[in-house]
């Protein structure tokens, strides 16, 4: 092999190796990102969340919508599709899943709210999606959303979705080593 071949190599090399490593670091960027930008309903919880509460509004309806992403087979769906909420008032919802799956699997699921304009208005105190969702195989939970609306939410919004995207982040080399240290 030629010096020039023997350094394309080396080079190639490394891009496969910092990609993979890059790919490591990908989900808490994503969550710094949606932190600092506020973007796709990651929103962090100011410390005036009692004042919002005390400025009850009006009526509003939110959809709650849940998606699975390609080759994700957990079921996933929202327990209550529609609710009407007070903007000012802190409303809880919940999400059902299951791991219908015979291997213990990790997900993440990704929010993202319709019009987007209203996500300003949106404030979660807590949210399934700022965690890893861990379960074993069969094992189903009800996963948590508490959430806001201001009352400053512009009157021509009356009706705001709250979507989420499911996906499996499950390490399954980790997975099949401790299954192997299990026998």
């Amino acid at each position: 092999m030629n010096n020039s071949a023997k350094k394309t190599l080396k080079y190639l090399s490394l891009a496969v190796f910092g990609m993979f490593f890059f790919s490591f670091a990908l989900v808490p960027l994503y969550d710094v990102f949606c932190e600092v930008t506020g973007l796709n309903g990651k929103i962090s919880q100011s410390e005036e969340a009692s004042a919002y509460e005390s400025q009850i509004g009006r009526d509003l309806t939110v959809q709650f919508v849940s998606h699975n992403a390609e080759q994700m087979p957990w079921v996933f769906k929202p327990s209550e599709r529609i609710m009407k909420v007070k903007t000012g008032k802190y409303s809880n919802a919940t999400f059902y899943v299951k791991n219908n799956t015979n291997k213990p699997m990790t997900a993440r699921a990704i929010p993202s709210v319709a019009p987007s304009n209203a996500n300003e208005y949106l404030k979660k105190l807590e949210c399934f999606c700022f965690e890893e969702q861990f379960l074993n195989p069969g094992e189903e939970a009800l996963l948590p959303v508490r959430f806001i609306f201001d009352s400053d939410i512009p009157d021509s919004i009356n009706n705001v979705a709250l979507s989420y995207t499911i996906f499996d982040i499950t390490n399954y080399d980790e997975v099949e080593i401790a299954h192997h240290d299990m026998r």
